[in-house]
């Protein structure tokens, strides 16, 4: 039998090596990853070492096999004395499985304040994969610093974590558009915080504002529009269809601000999103927002994006921050989608529990800020 090791980068690189080699006939000895270099645990290189072995006197193709005279062996039997194969592939599997999670979990291994501060990211529900380039960033920056504490290292990944968001165009309202779509699932709180930059929009930028809800489907939706823009007296219209909607659009035509509320349904429902763009291509001036729950999990909120990505989403708006102790998915879908935040709210209260999102904020509540401070 031939044994011959083989050394490099990466997995897939190795076993390219190997079939190029032995064929597809090798197997699968050991496998380990190597670590060399580096200084107190940073910066080493890593390669794979896998050691491959193949038997150079198979029977030959064009030798013919003996006849077998044995009588038929059930089933069982004949698994034991001709052993499938599948076996031996699902050994190999598995080992390489374990070489990937093993190597994966390396990865992520860190000096102890380097690696507390990756696990608090990843406890606020930062996607591990953007902790770690994160904190990988941190470390190049202070790997020539001599004294290097937790305080430290906490500052240089709120900086890290801002320059990533600064890119990104954190804004609300610019009053450039004056139609303003709330789009998102249902039980949001797309009603309330439509309410809420209402009451903004009238108390500090003195701005005359109306209402359309599209929400028909549910009857409580548009009695709670209706209350709020009776305490804020706001004029209102409910349209149930595109002609009621070009009508209620024409009747405020003089309004600094039209606020449209959306139906929340259920997402997965393309319908549903097709019906709002046909609703919301009308209006040629017009922005929109996406508003998502942090309540939600970060797994959901990225399918509720994707579901909604065919529409012109300006920026997002995450509610119920008063809710929840973990921020950390405002920071993953913002980069991971590379789109800003317009608002956070954190409460019920109109106008109050509002917030206009800045890369401070986000960056500030992933590490700790306390909410209604």
């Amino acid at each position: 039998m031939k044994v011959k090791k083989y050394v490099g980068p990466t997995m897939p690189e190795v076993m390219k090596e190997i079939r190029k080699e032995l064929g597809s006939d090798a197997v699968i000895l050991n496998s380990k990853e190597l670590r060399h270099g580096g200084f107190l645990g940073l910066f080493q290189k890593t390669k794979i070492e896998v050691v491959a072995a193949l038997d150079p006197d198979p029977v030959s193709s064009n030798q013919k096999p003996a006849m077998v005279k044995d009588k038929l062996l059930p089933a069982n039997e004949t698994h034991d004395r001709f052993p499938s194969t599948d076996h031996q592939v699902l050994d190999e599997i598995k080992q390489l499985k374990s070489l990937i999670q093993l190597s994966a979990e390396e990865k992520y291994d860190y000096p102890a304040d380097f690696q507390l501060v990756y696990q608090h990211l990843c406890d606020q529900e930062v996607a591990p994969h953007l902790a770690a380039e994160i904190i990988r960033s941190v470390i190049d920056k202070l790997k020539d610093v001599t004294l290097v504490d937790y305080k430290m290292i906490v500052k240089e990944t709120k900086n890290e974590m801002k320059e990533k968001l600064n890119e990104l165009n954190f804004s609300g309202l610019s009053y450039e558009c004056k139609v303003v779509y709330f789009v998102g699932p249902t039980g949001v709180g797309k009603t309330t915080t439509l309410a809420k930059i209402a009451a903004n929009s009238m108390l500090k930028d003195h701005k005359k504002v109306a209402f359309i809800t599209m929400d028909t489907y549910r009857i409580a939706a548009v009695e709670q529009l209706r209350t709020y823009a009776r305490i804020l007296e706001v004029p209102m219209e409910v349209a149930y269809s595109k002609k009621e909607y070009l009508i209620a659009l024409e009747k405020f035509k003089n309004y600094d601000l039209v606020l449209v509320d959306t139906a929340g349904r259920n997402f997965r429902d393309k319908k549903y999103v097709n019906e709002i763009e046909e609703f919301t291509s009308i209006a040629m001036q017009s922005e929109m927002y996406l508003v998502l729950a942090l309540t939600a999990k970060s797994r959901d909120l990225t399918e509720i994006y994707d579901q909604f990505n065919s529409l012109p989403i300006k920026n997002i708006i995450f509610t119920k921050m008063d809710e929840t102790t973990q921020f950390g998915s405002m920071l993953t879908i913002s980069l991971e989608k590379q789109i800003g935040i317009g608002y956070i709210t954190n409460g019920q209260d109109v106008p109050e529990d509002l917030l206009e999102a800045t890369p401070e904020i986000v960056t500030d509540f992933v590490f700790g800020r306390i909410v209604n401070e």
